[in-house]
C-alpha cells in the first residue's frame, strides 16, 4: 500500500515536472541558507575559542594593586606585593590547579652587537609555557632545572628574534639583557598580535635567572590555569586567602587583580550560542518561503486533481490513505529539494574558504577567522528545520485533499 501512494505520488509530480522543479529549487536554496548560516555560527564559535587558545584559555592571573577600603589598623592605598609565600598559599586554595607559575616583569635593554632594542622581559617558572600556549619553533624551551640553576638561558619571541637576529642562527647565541649576557636555547612560533602590541616581541627567563635584573623577593604576578574548576567559588578563595594574608578586605577588588580567562570566554559563549539562534531563525525564515511555495503547488495540484480524488474515494479510498497520499508527495519534494541544498551548502562552504575575522585586526591570526564547518549536529538540525517545514507545508492541502466531498469531486469540471 504505501509503496503504491509513493508511486502515485511520483507519477503526480512527474505530470507537472516544472513546477516541480522550480518548488525543488525553493527547497533547496532554502536548506542551503540555513546550512551555511549555521556553518557560519559555528565557523564563528571555533574562531573565538582558536583566539583564546592561542593564549591560554584555561589561564587565571593574579596581580597585586593598591587597597580602596580600610581594614583594620590599615589605611586604604596600602600597596599589596606577593612573594614566593603567595605562590604556596595559591597552591593550597587552588590544588586541582595542574601549573602554578611566578612572574617577574622588566623592560629590558636587550643586545646582540651592535643591535639595541627596549623589549619586555618575563621570567617565569617553566610552567608559565603550558598556561600561556607558547609554542616552540626551534631549540627547548626552560625548563626545572634552568630555574634551580639559575640558569642565564632565554627563550625569544618570535619578533624578537627577527629584530636581533635579522634570519641568522639565533640558537646557541649569546645577547645581553641590561648588560647580563643570556645565552639563547629557544625561539617561539609567531603568536596571535593586535595592531603595535609586543606579543612576539618578548624575552623569556627562568624567573631565578632574574635575580640578576631585579629584586626577586616581590613577584609581579602568579599565573595558574583553571581546567575543570568552580571559577566562581576559585575567584573568591584566592581573594579570602589573599587578603587574610595582607590585611585587606576580601571585596576589595582594587586590592588584587584577578582575571580568568575560562569566564570571559563563557561569556563569548553566550554571544556565539544567541548568533547561532539568529542566523537559525533567519534560515527557518528562508527556508519558510520555499515552503509557502510548497504549499502553493499542492493546493494547485488537490484543485486539479479533485475529480481523481473523487474516483479514489468512491473507490473505497479512506480519509488518511487521500491525506497520505498528498504529504508523501510534498515530503518526497521536501527531501529531493533539501538534498540538493545540502549538496548546495558543502559545494559553497568549500569554495568560500576562509572568512576574514580576526586577521583584519591582528597579526599571524588567520586560525582566528572564520571557517564555513558543515557540521554533523549543523545537518541534524537542518533536517529537523526542513522536516517541520515541509509537514506543515504539505498537510494543510494533503487535509483539504482528505476532506473533500467524494459526490462533489466527481462532479468537479
Amino acid at each position: 500500500m504505501t509503496r503504491d501512494i509513493f508511486t502515485q505520488a511520483y507519477s503526480a509530480m512527474r505530470h507537472d515536472l516544472r513546477k516541480t522543479l522550480l518548488t525543488m529549487l525553493g527547497m533547496a536554496w532554502g536548506i542551503a541558507t540555513v546550512v551555511l548560516l549555521l556553518a557560519y555560527g559555528e565557523g564563528f564559535g571555533r574562531a573565538i575559542r582558536s583566539i583564546w587558545d592561542s593564549f591560554g584559555a584555561t589561564a587565571v592571573a593574579i596581580y597585586p594593586g593598591r587597597t580602596s577600603q580600610q581594614a583594620g589598623g590599615n589605611k586604604a592605598g596600602a600597596a599589596v606585593r606577593f612573594t614566593n609565600e603567595d605562590i604556596e598559599l595559591i597552591r593550597n586554595v587552588v590544588p586541582l590547579a595542574k601549573h602554578v607559575s611566578r612572574t617577574g616583569e622588566l623592560q629590558g635593554l636587550i643586545q646582540n652587537g651592535s643591535r639595541t632594542y627596549n623589549m619586555q622581559v618575563f621570567g617565569m617558572d617553566p610552567s608559565l609555557g603550558d598556561i600561556w600556549a607558547l609554542q616552540l619553533d626551534e631549540g627547548r624551551f626552560l625548563d626545572e632545572a634552568d630555574n634551580l640553576s639559575h640558569s642565564h638561558c632565554v627563550v625569544l619571541g618570535s619578533e624578537a628574534k627577527d629584530k636581533l637576529f635579522s634570519g641568522m642562527q639565533a640558537l646557541g647565541q649569546e645577547i645581553r639583557v641590561n648588560g647580563v649576557t643570556f645565552q639563547v636555547v629557544g625561539v617561539l612560533k609567531p603568536r596571535m598580535q593586535e595592531g603595535d602590541s609586543d606579543d612576539n616581541r618578548v624575552v623569556y627567563a627562568p624567573y631565578n635567572s632574574m635575580d640578576t635584573l631585579r629584586d626577586n623577593h616581590y613577584l609581579s604576578g602568579i599565573w595558574l590555569d583553571s581546567m575543570g574548576l568552580d571559577h566562581t567559588k576559585m575567584t573568591k578563595s584566592i581573594r579570602g586567602a589573599l587578603a587574610l594574608q595582607h590585611g585587606f578586605k576580601p571585596d576589595d577588588e582594587r586590592a588584587v587583580f584577578v582575571f580568568d580567562a575560562m569566564r570571559q570566554l563563557e561569556q563569548f559563549g553566550i554571544i556565539t550560542l544567541a548568533l547561532k539562534v539568529l542566523l537559525a531563525f533567519i534560515g527557518t525564515i528562508t527556508l519558510g518561503i520555499g515552503g509557502v511555495g510548497l504549499m502553493n503547488m499542492m493546493l494547485v495540484s488537490v484543485t486539479q486533481r479533485t475529480r481523481e480524488i473523487g474516483v479514489e474515494k468512491a473507490l473505497g479510498a479512506r480519509k488518511k490513505d487521500i491525506l497520505f497520499q498528498f504529504l508523501a508527495e510534498a515530503m518526497v519534494i521536501t527531501a529531493v529539494g533539501g538534498l540538493c541544498g545540502v549538496v548546495l551548502s558543502y559545494i559553497v562552504s568549500l569554495s568560500v574558504g576562509r572568512l576574514t575575522l580576526y586577521s583584519a585586526l591582528a597579526k599571524h591570526a588567520e586560525a582566528g577567522d572564520i571557517r564555513l564547518i558543515v557540521a554533523p549536529q549543523i545537518l541534524l538540525i537542518s533536517t529537523i528545520i526542513l522536516g517541520v517545514v515541509g509537514i506543515v507545508s504539505g498537510m494543510f492541502p494533503a487535509f483539504r485533499a482528505a476532506n473533500l466531498d467524494p459526490i462533489e469531486a466527481l462532479r468537479y469540471e
